[in-house]
C-alpha cells in the first residue's frame, strides 16, 4: 500500500472545500478554472517531491514534473468531495502512478510487450543480488531459473532491456548538455578491415590487369584457385623455384603500384 505524506506539507487545509465548490459549478464555469488552478498551488510541493523520487533514471526532472502535473490535474478532476476522504490522500498514489506510467510506456526506444516491461526491473534486480551474493555474473539459466520462467523469455527481456531509453547519437559525447566537444555519433565506428579490402581490390584491378599473362596466370591460380606453387609449376610447365621467383617479383610490383 502506498502511504501518503503527510497533508499539512501540501495544502492549506481547504483544499476539500475548494474541490466542493469547484464540482458545485457548472463545467463552463470560468471559476471552475480558477478553483482548480488554486488546489494546483496548493500542492506544487507534492509535485516536486514525487518528481525528485524518480529523478536520475535518465528523465529530466522538468519532463518528470510535468508528468507530475498531470497527474495532480487528473487526481483535482476525479476526486470525489462527498466520499469523506482526505484530497491528498487520494492524489499521491495518482500522481505516483502517472510518473510510473511515463516511464513504463515513454521511454522505450522500440514498442516492447508489457510483460517485457514489467519483467525488465525484475531481471535488473535479480542479476544485481546473483552478482552480490555469488561474486559473479549469472548465466542465462540461472537468471531464468530464478525469475521462473524459460530461457528464451530471459534472452527476450535481455535484448529488450536495450530499447530501453537508447543513447540518442546526437547528444553531448562528455555527457554534458552542450554539444561543444562533438556528439556522441561523431566517436562511434572503427576501421572497418572489409573497406580497406575493397579499396584495396578496386585499386589492385588494373594492375594485374597490366601484368604478362604468364604473371597474371601465376597470380590467380596460387590466390584465387588455391593452387600450391607446385601444382601451379606442373600446370604452367615451370619448376616450382621458377614459380616462387615469378610470384615474390609479381607480388612486389604490385605492393609498389599500390603504394605509388
Amino acid at each position: 500500500m502506498t502511504l501518503a505524506p503527510p497533508a499539512h506539507r501540501f495544502d492549506d487545509g481547504h483544499t476539500e472545500v475548494l474541490l466542493a465548490e469547484m464540482n458545485r459549478l457548472a463545467q463552463d464555469d470560468p471559476e471552475r478554472e480558477r478553483l482548480r488552478s488554486r488546489i494546483v498551488d496548493l500542492h506544487t510541493a507534492l509535485v516536486r517531491g514525487v518528481a525528485r523520487r524518480y529523478a536520475g533514471r535518465g528523465e529530466p526532472i522538468d519532463d518528470l514534473q510535468q508528468v507530475a502535473y498531470l497527474g495532480l490535474v487528473k487526481a483535482i478532476n476525479r476526486f470525489d468531495p462527498d466520499v469523506g476522504d482526505r484530497f491528498v490522500t487520494y492524489a499521491y498514489p495518482v500522481v505516483t502512478g502517472e510518473v510510473k506510467r511515463h516511464f513504463r510506456d515513454k521511454t522505450w526506444g522500440v514498442r516492447v510487450t508489457r510483460r517485457v516491461q514489467e519483467l525488465r526491473p525484475v531481471l535488473q534486480r535479480t542479476v544485481q543480488e546473483f552478482t552480490r551474493e555469488q561474486g559473479r555474473a549469472p548465466t542465462t539459466a540461472e537468471i531464468a531459473a530464478r525469475l521462473d520462467i524459460t530461457e528464451e523469455e530471459t534472452i527476450e527481456v535481455i535484448v529488450a532491456c536495450d530499447a530501453y531509453r537508447p543513447l540518442s547519437l546526437e547528444a553531448p559525447a562528455d555527457g554534458s548538455r552542450s554539444s561543444d566537444n562533438g556528439t556522441v555519433g561523431e566517436y562511434l565506428g572503427s576501421d572497418d578491415p572489409a573497406l580497406d579490402a575493397f579499396i584495396d581490390g578496386h585499386a589492385l584491378g588494373p594492375l594485374i590487369d597490366e601484368l604478362p599473362e604468364r604473371e597474371r596466370t601465376i597470380l590467380l591460380l596460387r590466390f584465387f584457385g588455391n593452387k600450391t606453387q607446385t601444382q601451379i609449376a606442373e600446370q604452367i610447365g615451370l619448376s616450382q623455384m621458377h614459380v616462387s621467383r615469378l610470384l615474390r617479383a609479381t607480388l612486389d610490383k604490385l605492393r609498389a603500384g599500390l603504394l605509388a
